[in-house]
Formats: structure tokens, sequence, C-alpha cells
């Protein structure tokens, strides 16, 4: 698989399925066969040619999940064009900074971002709106050989660059060639399978690898077809529109998922119904639990499942429009143990994926090998081993060929042909890795006691859906503290049943948002070590959202600008000042 090309990989599932649907959106609005998919291909790659693009060239998408996204990134791929993807909650100097980086020569872009992209003031050559038509109106080149162009891409050409987070520094571009990409593929088809007609939903960030290779490479390889969701309030309709049978999900999305059950049940549902659901519920997280710590199953509790699932868990799961899901991944951070065995519990059969961009997919595990306080194995085609401090180190075929423009950064992180991938882990008898936090985040308090704030956080914050984002603080202090920001939904929810205004520095001064995030925090301190207890708390007066200084736009913490930002609340937690 290997020393193929996408493009070929491409011509040859078109030809294989002309007629099955490749692309939609919901309700068929816009809906593309693999015929029709590889016409505008055709076309649009030679329309990018008229413009001048060329084999090694860069063409950068800002684009919300539509099929026009599918659409030029394949027509791009054709010229043996490298491709990437700017996070939708990029600010203008981050556009800039990611054009001029990757030095795009096109960009493709919708309407919403087109003020955005010409404000950057970056030097590309072209910008493409789609709504006005740019796509439609190129013009191939005269002598422009679509055949010839394609078979000319080589495996080792750079299929794509995928620019990391930024967490501790500007992002840096990490290339992917379609030898890379394609190992890659192989990889994650291990414990997500994937055949010709099988439904996935495209909602996450383009930009970032995850949905990248689950909504377009993978697709392309099988034969998949994909629905791409613009709108990601419209989540909950369009998986009952798509059925997905695969699915990846951030840990917020499941949280969501499991207490939007849990309200439905307390508030919409009484009586028997109410008894019976809580019964099946109670009974899968029973055998969820007894499957995560390798504890046998009795004969009693299966046949309780059994019926458990007939009467109440599979309508659950079609009433989500996960009932034909035969696999979902939930990664980018730690998925709480509560929400990962709830989940379980409804049926659901989902892994715990860990990877980054450097090397799409490291470690997973199939449903049937989940593991408490584990993110799996490594995976097929990825050795790994930790370093003497615990950090993980991995090699293999689909390791990034290095950061672009950047040979220092790349020495850095690739040595001896292994990459340091910044995390540190333990690693059992059985090869089940379990991940303790970033290396560069670990807190070592004025006693020297190692912690890691992944940890901390992670007892707290699924102990109020009123908690969108804890920050542990306690580095070279004598005791933790954490800065506390609301989630927009919850905390607007919260304000509406208690007569409060929705403005977030209003409730972050009430009293009675303050017991609860405080009943979350002794909930989440009880399961810490002492030293690792946070102390003191402030509520942020602000929410926190994606592409910001707080966070990425994968919603990880920026901790040192975070650090930086809010330095007069962390040092009145610290003097006892804060209001």
């Amino acid at each position: 698989m290997t020393d193929r090309t996408f493009p070929e990989a491409f011509q040859q599932t078109a030809a294989t399925y002309p007629d099955a649907v490749a692309l939609r959106t919901p309700g068929d609005t816009v809906s593309y066969t693999w015929r029709e998919y590889a016409e505008a291909v055709r076309r649009i790659a030679g329309g990018l040619a008229g413009l001048g693009v060329r084999r090694g060239d860069t063409v950068a998408a800002m684009l919300a999940n539509r099929p026009e996204f599918n659409l030029q990134e394949a027509a791009a791929s054709h010229l043996g064009a490298t491709t990437f993807s700017i996070y939708n909650t990029s600010s203008v100097d981050q556009v800039r900074y990611l054009l001029e980086h990757s030095g795009a020569k096109v960009v493709i872009t919708e309407r919403q971002f087109a003020g955005k992209l010409e404000e950057s003031g970056s030097p590309v050559e072209h910008i493409l709106v789609i709504e006005d038509g740019d796509l439609d109106r190129l013009e191939p080149a005269p002598d422009f050989d679509f055949e010839a162009t394609w078979r000319a891409v080589e495996p080792d050409d750079v299929l794509c660059l995928i620019y990391t987070s930024g967490t501790t520094g500007p992002p840096k571009g990490v290339e992917h060639t379609h030898r890379t990409m394609f190992a890659n593929v192989e990889t994650l088809l291990t414990v997500c399978p994937s055949g010709p007609g099988d439904r996935f939903l495209s909602f996450l960030p383009s930009a970032h690898i995850a949905d990248r290779t689950l909504s377009q490479y993978i697709p392309i390889t099988t034969g998949a077809q994909v629905t791409d969701l613009a709108d990601f309030t419209q989540l909950a309709a369009a998986l009952a529109d798509t059925l997905p049978h695969g699915w990846a999900a951030v840990p917020r999305v499941w949280q969501k998922i499991k207490g939007g059950i849990e309200t439905k049940l307390a508030n919409d549902v009484t009586g028997v119904e109410q008894k019976l659901a809580y019964w099946a519920i109670g009974t899968g997280t029973r055998v969820a639990e007894r499957r995560l710590s390798g504890t046998p199953v009795s004969t009693v509790l299966r046949v309780q499942y059994k019926l458990a699932d007939a009467l109440v868990l599979s309508k659950l799961r079609a009433a989500l429009g996960l009932g034909e899901l035969r696999w979902a991944l939930t990664g980018g951070a730690a998925t709480p143990p509560d929400v990962r065995t709830f989940l379980m519990g409804l049926g659901l059969p989902i892994s715990e994926g860990w990877g980054m961009s450097e090397y799409a997919v490291l470690v997973s595990t199939t449903p049937d090998q989940v593991r408490y306080g584990s993110i799996g194995k490594f995976l097929p085609g990825v050795e790994g081993k930790l370093a003497e401090d615990g950090e993980v180190l991995m090699r293999g075929a689909g390791l990034m060929r290095g950061y672009r423009n950047d040979p220092e950064k790349t020495a850095e992180a690739i040595i001896d042909g292994w990459l340091h991938t910044g995390d540190i882990a333990t690693l059992d008898a059985e090869g089940y890795l379990a991940i303790v936090d970033r290396k560069k985040d670990l807190i070592i308090n004025a006693g020297g006691k190692n912690m890691s704030p992944a940890n901390i956080e992670g007892a707290i914050v699924p102990n109020s859906p009123l908690i969108g984002t804890v920050v542990a603080i306690g580095d070279g202090a004598p005791y933790n503290v954490a800065l506390i920001v609301l989630d927009p939904d919850a905390a607007a929810e919260f304000a509406e049943q208690n007569g409060l205004d929705a403005d977030p520095a209003v409730l972050a001064k009430d009293e009675r948002v303050r017991a609860v995030v405080q009943e979350a925090v002794d909930t989440g301190n009880a399961r810490l070590s002492r030293v690792e207890q946070v102390k003191k708390f402030a509520i942020m007066p602000t929410y926190w959202e994606p592409g910001t200084e707080e966070l990425t736009p994968t919603m990880k913490v920026k901790r040192k600008s975070v650090s930086v930002k809010y330095a007069a609340a962390i040092a009145a937690l610290y003097s006892g000042d804060q209001e």
C-alpha cells in the first residue's frame, strides 16, 4: 500500500464505485457520486494548473466541513501539490504566519473567511472564494494533461502539511508524504475498519490530522461515504441523518452526549419508563466496569445486559443516530473514566486513540481491549518504547518527513530515527500505555513533588457540566490552585433556571455557581492525593474560545500563555486576595 499515491487510489476507487455516493451534506442538499467527484477533481485540477500550480507547490484552504474541501484537496493532490488547511478560528496574524510560512500559492476559502484572508496581507497569488464561483470559472492551461500529471506524482512527494496546535510557540508545519500517510491509513484501519459505502460524518476541523485522515484519505482508499457538517450546532440532527458506521469525537462531545441523556431522563421521562431506563443504564455500566478492570462478567449479568440492551440501550443508541456504529474513537485529550464507562455501558464500541500530527495514530485499542487508565497499545507498524525519564519514543513508516523550513526543530524531535513525543507515560508488562502528562507541563511543587496537571484537571472537570476548562497551577508553589472556566452552554442553562444573567462575569461572582464548582472540586480532590489537591480556585469571568490566547483550535490549554495573561489572578489565589 505504501508505494501508492492518493491520486492513484482515488482514480481506482472512482472507477470501481462510480455510481455510489461519495460526498454529501445532511439531507442530501449537496451530493456527489464517485463519478461526479472525479469529474470535479479533473476540472478543478485543470483550473489550478491554469493558475500556475505545479507539482511541489502549496495550496491552502480555509473552509468549513463541506464537500468543496474534499474536492479541492483531491484536485490539488492530483497535481502533486502539497495541501493544508487553516483553522477557521485563526486570527489575522495567525493566518498571515501560516500562509507565509507554508509558501502557499493559492488559498481556497468561503465568503465568511475571505475578509480575514485579505486583511492578513499574505503574499498568496490567488484567493478563490467558493460562493463567488471562483472555482467554477477556472480555465485549464491549454496544454494540461490531467492523466500524465497525476501519474507523475511520486510516493515521496509531500502530500500535506498539518500545522501543530502551537501550545509552546509558533505552529510547526508537519510534512507528510503520500508514503507516510498511506502507512498511517493502513495502521488506522486495523482499529477502524472501513469498506465501500461505509458512512462517516466529518465535523472536526479539517486542519487537524484526525479529520483529514478519517474524512479524506481513508474514504479515498476504501470507498467510504462522507457526510460533511459545516454547522456544529446541528450535530445531533446530522448523526441521525448520517447513521455513521465509524465516528470520532473529542471528549467534550462525548461528555455532552452523556449529559444530554442524563438530563432527558431526569426531566422528560417518568414512572416505570424512567426506572427501566436507569436499571438498563446501570446494568450496562456494571458490565463496562468489569470489562475495563479485566474482571469476568458473570452469566447472570450477561443475561441482564442482553435484556437491558433489547429493551432500552439499543433504542438509546438508535435515538442518538449511533445505532449502526461499528467503531468510535475518542481522543485529543483524556476521556474522563465515568464518561468512558457510561458510553461503553450503552454498547457504543468506543476506543481511546492517542496520536500527534507527527505520526497520526500511535496507540489505540479495539473495543474489546480497553483498560482503565490506559490509552491502549502501540498499533501494528508502530514501534514504541519509553526513554529513561518516561518520555514516549516511537518510530515507523508513518512518521513525518519533518517540519517545513525547520531542520533544527526536526533534529530535536527525531533523534536516531526515534520521534520524541514529549509525552510522559508508563508501560505495563502487557504493552498497555498510560499517559501521565506532557513533559513540559508537569508540575514540580516547592517540595520537589512531580504532578500531572492533566490528572488533577481530569479529576475535577467531569463532576459538573457547568465546568468547561480547569487549569491546575502549582509549579514551584507550596500547594495547587486552579483557574476554572464555565461551559457556555451549561452556564446559559444554569442562568435561565436560576434567573441569572448569562454573562460569565456575573456568573463567576454568584454564590450558587461557586457552590456547584466547589462541590465539583471537593469531589475531584477526594480522588487525588493530598499534595495533588486544589486548595483554592478562581472562576474566570469570561468564556475561553478555541483559537485564542488561552486555547488552541483543538481546545488544548496554552499553559504558558495562560500563566502570563492571568498572572494577577494566580498571584491573588496564593496571597488570598481573590474576590
